[in-house]
């Protein structure tokens, strides 16, 4: 699979969102489907469509609140 390196913030929760991804590293796997090396067209194509875990994260801004995914969950418990 092919991986990212990525700029993100980091929430309170622990979650890091990505806000900007810098580069692709390419794994040259032709059973990638975003790989350069990936046969196009392939028919029936099952290949790897989603990309591996980030290469590098780099943390360009710290929240203290929860992230937008687990935010209505927690503010409802809270209650």
């Amino acid at each position: 699979m092919c991986r990212l390196e990525t700029e993100g913030t980091k929430y309170g929760c622990g979650h890091y969102i990505i806000t900007k991804k810098l580069r692709k590293l390419d794994c040259e796997s032709q059973w990638c489907f975003n790989s350069r090396r990936h046969r196009n067209p392939c028919h029936g194509c099952q290949c790897d469509r989603y990309f591996g875990p980030d290469a590098k994260e780099t943390v360009t801004a710290v929240r203290p609140e929860f992230c937008p995914e687990c935010y209505p969950y927690y503010s409802q418990r809270r209650r």
